[in-house]
C-alpha cells in the first residue's frame, strides 16, 4: 500500500522517506497552516531533493503562482485543497498531474460532489471536512465512498493513525478500495506541527 507523508517541513525528514517506505511528500504551501514547507525551506532545497515523489498542496492559489512553484521546486504532482473550479483544475492539467481533494462530511453525496471533476484532474483524495482549509486529524466516515463511481486513483486520508493498520486492510478488501491510490497521513505522526516520527511512519509502513 503507498503512502503520502504529507505536511513535511525539514530537508532531513524530505529526504529519507523513501527509506520509510513513504512514496510521496506532500509539502504544504498554503502560508496560514503550520506546516507551511516556505518557512523552513527554500524553493532551491526542495529542487534538489529528488529521491520521492513531491507533492505540492495549495489552497485557492493562483495558477501562476502554482506553476512558479512547480518549476522553482520541480515538483511532481499538486494537490488542490481548497474551493479550486472545474475549470482552474482543466488548466493545470495541462501542465502537471492534479489531485484535487474533497472534504467529506456525513451529509455528502460523493457522487455529486466528484462529477464536475471526473474530466479535468487525475486523481481524487477524500479527506474529513472540517473549519478552513487544514487537516482535522479526524476520520470521515469510509462508509461515504460506498457505491460512488470514482473512476480514478484515489488518496484516502483524514486522520490516519499509527494504530489503523488493520482497520486500512479491512478498507482494502471492500469494492470501494478498487481505486484507492494510496494512504495520506500527516498529524498523527507527528512530535510537533512538521515534524514527523521517523520511528512511527517506518513501523506503520513496515505494517502494512
Amino acid at each position: 500500500m503507498r503512502v503520502k507523508v504529507c505536511g513535511i517541513t525539514q530537508v532531513e525528514q524530505l529526504s529519507i522517506l523513501p527509506e520509510l517506505g513513504a512514496a510521496f511528500a506532500g509539502l504544504i504551501f498554503y502560508p496560514k497552516s503550520p506546516r507551511y514547507v516556505l518557512r523552513h525551506m527554500t524553493t532551491s532545497q526542495i529542487k534538489k531533493e529528488a529521491t520521492t515523489n513531491k507533492v505540492g498542496v495549495f489552497v485557492n492559489a493562483s495558477i501562476e503562482e502554482v506553476l512558479q512553484m512547480v518549476d522553482e521546486c520541480r515538483l511532481h504532482m499538486v494537490q488542490l485543497h481548497g474551493d479550486e473550479t472545474p475549470k482552474y483544475c482543466e488548466k493545470l492539467a495541462d501542465y502537471i498531474s492534479v489531485i484535487k481533494a474533497f472534504r467529506i462530511s456525513e451529509t455528502d453525496n460523493v457522487n455529486w460532489r466528484i462529477r464536475e471533476f471526473s474530466d479535468v484532474c487525475d486523481m481524487y483524495m477524500f479527506d474529513t471536512e472540517g473549519a478552513g482549509y487544514g487537516g482535522t486529524g479526524k476520520k470521515f466516515n469510509w462508509d461515504k465512498l460506498q457505491d460512488v463511481v470514482v473512476g480514478k486513483p484515489y488518496f484516502l486520508s483524514g486522520g490516519i493513525e499509527p494504530t489503523d493498520v488493520n482497520k486500512l486492510k479491512e478498507f482494502q478488501t471492500k469494492p470501494e478500495a478498487k481505486a484507492l491510490f494510496a494512504i495520506d497521513i500527516n498529524s498523527k505522526f507527528e512530535s510537533l506541527p512538521g515534524i514527523k516520527d521517523i520511528g512511527l511512519i517506518k513501523s506503520f509502513t513496515d505494517q502494512l
